[in-house]
């Protein structure tokens, strides 16, 4: 498995990098924080993205989407990353089109991932219950009901949750709160009664929701994958948008790279750059390093995506966990060499910095995935 870029690959990364540097930059994120904008993302944007090939980059051709496969989604994920855009492609072309498109039926196919695809519809992933990310923990009841089951529950982290036009419930058929048996993934609509959905104010400015469910009655034909085996299909879902994840991080960490060794080249002190300065010039060559190492475990978690490789949740984890490290120093590296304006708004990097705080946390962080990886591996 080379651990480079094809050809086609370059192009779909310069492509990306372009769109979003031109179309969704930091001042971007700037106007949709500080206008307190409703929806939290540009929806002509989101449009555009369809334009682009973009929204349906990982949904199969017969589906109306691209059917270009999880690299492609990473490099334009990493590109997001980069330029800190607002968008709703986590959530919904990596996660909820990954389950639809694995798990889905015919009928729930058809009806929605062309709409993904054409960015037509936002939809959330409501999982996470636990304070800290612990897919199997949940603790959402389905209980039967007619034809179909009535859910009860709470998911207070659910990403682009206020915005969706649907949500993908995990929720509990058997089993106690902690098994991955016995949990089943239910397509519902945020408009039904007994759905209360309030939207969350994060530190980075991404979008995401706390979704109260009492009593929504979904029908049988809601049902997401086989009723009490939903856990593997979630995890395969979690393993892309984690491999997503240390994309965009990665794209975050590479801009803050980049931006400091921009600053360090111009900043003048006693009459001369201080990145001729040795201490500092050790402190960036360390981090190129590591950057280079988070590009190379990246790229083998999203290949082994691809091509099916057993060993592609491992890759994901370790993506997630390694990425997730290289993201945190690169910024804290950043706002430090920056000295005092790093810690002010005006300056740019503090907003690499949340965004990489909060993508660290997002579906596990480190010690998270270190432990899973032992598991995996029957350590």
């Amino acid at each position: 498995m080379a651990l480079v870029l094809t050809d086609d690959e370059r192009m779909i990364r310069d492509s990306a990098e372009g769109f979003f540097a031109e179309h969704a930059p930091v001042a971007e994120l700037r106007r949709l924080r500080d206008s307190r904008d409703p929806h939290g993302f540009d929806r002509a944007l989101w449009a555009r993205m369809a334009e682009m090939g973009f929204a349906g980059v990982a949904i199969p051709e017969a589906h109306g989407g691209a059917g270009l496969g999880m690299v492609a989604a990473g490099l334009i994920q990493e590109a997001i990353g980069r330029n800190l855009s607002l968008t709703p492609f986590l959530s919904t072309s990596i996660l909820s089109a990954t389950l639809l498109a694995k798990g889905g039926t015919a009928e729930q196919k058809a009806a929605l991932l062309p709409r993904i695809a054409a960015a037509e519809i936002v939809v959330a992933l409501a999982a996470d219950e636990a304070p800290r990310h612990a897919p199997a923990h949940i603790g959402t009841r389905a209980h039967a009901s007619g034809n179909g089951f009535r859910l009860t529950g709470t998911k207070p982290f659910v990403l682009d949750g206020h915005v969706a036009d649907r949500l993908i419930v995990a929720a509990r058929t058997s089993g106690a709160d902690s098994e991955p048996a016995g949990i089943t993934l239910f397509l519902v609509d945020p408009k039904a009664e007994g759905v209360r959905v309030e939207r969350r104010s994060l530190v980075d400015s991404r979008n995401a929701a706390r979704v109260t469910l009492e009593g929504v009655q979904v029908d049988g034909a809601d049902v997401l994958g086989a009723v009490g085996e939903g856990f593997a299909l979630l995890e395969a879902a979690l393993d892309a948008g984690r491999a997503c994840l240390a994309a965009e991080m990665l794209g975050v960490a590479d801009r803050s790279f980049a931006l400091t060794t921009e600053y360090l080249r111009t900043r003048e002190q006693f009459g001369r750059p201080i990145g001729s300065f040795q201490a500092l010039q050790h402190r960036a060559a360390h981090l190129f390093c590591e950057l280079e190492l988070a590009k190379s475990v990246t790229l083998k978690a999203l290949r082994a995506l691809d091509e099916g490789d057993s060993r592609s949740a491992i890759f994901a984890s370790l993506a997630k966990a390694k990425v997730g490290e290289v993201a945190r120093l690169a910024t804290n590296e950043a706002v430090q060499m920056h000295g005092g304006i790093g810690m002010t708004d005006d300056a740019d990097i503090g907003f690499y910095m949340k965004r990489a705080r909060a993508a660290a946390e997002t579906f596990g962080d480190s010690a998270f995935h270190g432990d899973r990886i032992a598991c995996l591996m029957r350590y």
